[in-house]
């Protein structure tokens, strides 16, 4: 029988590997990299990074598969997802019938955490539904962006007896949020943060959490919108691409 494990490598420090994470590397034989780019090689290359670093013996090897693009323009955003999703499921299956002998294990490194904003999980089961695939799998948790967000800038994600509420910034912009004490938004790429009514609102801000290239702001929406949204802007232009989470709370 095929294993695969879906390894949690955190938010892009290498420090941020579990030993739960260490193990599970080691335990592998193939790694199955999905290629977004020349402006996100950085993502490929930590990976081999965090490889390189905590296995042991050689003998693992590496198979990439160019990773499909989300259809962006006049789409619906769920079914644009859901035909994502259904890419990305035919090039598991032949990485997975093509890539791997029967008694292997291979595993699929997922940044952050597997159980948020990550699809791997739900792609794995859906093949195991269609039957052109035979395998068992293991999910190995991660530190997230959320969490390393909260380090970075030295606060607690929730306050005593308060609620908080994660979310994406197309939530936040259609006003589609709770009234929570805090509000964690990730994958916002139009810089809702302004639409917010109260920009007495306290907004903790960071980009390439973990990295090299990490970023960091902090302060009154009102005061610092307009700074988030100049580095932002430059940060993706130099780099070809962003990452970016951040935190809103009530005074």
């Amino acid at each position: 029988m095929k294993r695969i494990l879906i390894i949690g490598i955190g938010a892009g420090n290498p420090d941020y590997i579990t030993m739960q994470a260490v193990k599970a590397l080691n335990r592998t034989d193939v790694f199955f990299l999905m290629d977004k780019g020349q402006s996100k090689d950085k993502l490929i290359d930590l990976r081999r990074e965090i490889c390189q670093t905590y296995i042991t013996e050689p003998g693992y090897r590496f198979v990439e598969a160019d990773c499909p693009e989300r259809v962006r323009g006049d789409i619906d955003y769920t079914t644009a997802v859901q035909d994502l999703n259904r890419d990305k499921q035919h090039a598991f299956e032949r990485m997975i019938n093509e890539e791997m002998a029967d008694g292997e294990v291979g595993a699929f490194l997922a940044w952050g955490d597997p159980a948020l904003y990550d699809s791997t999980v739900r792609i794995l089961q859906a093949i195991l539904a269609s039957g052109r695939c035979e395998f068992e799998f293991d999910v190995i948790p991660g530190i997230t962006s959320v969490q390393a967000l909260a380090a970075q800038h030295k606060v607690a994600l929730n306050r005593i007896g308060r609620s908080i509420e994660i979310t994406t910034g197309r939530r936040l912009a259609a006003g589609q949020v709770s009234d929570a004490d805090t509000l964690v938004v990730m994958l916002d790429a139009e810089d809702s943060y302004r639409t917010v009514a109260d920009q007495d609102l306290d907004i903790y801000w960071g980009a390439y959490l973990g990295t090299p290239d990490e970023i960091l702001i902090s302060g009154k929406v009102g005061e610092v919108a307009e700074e988030i949204e100049r580095v932002r802007k430059a940060a993706r232009l130099e780099n070809g691409w962003i990452m970016d989470t951040y935190l809103l709370r009530k005074p």
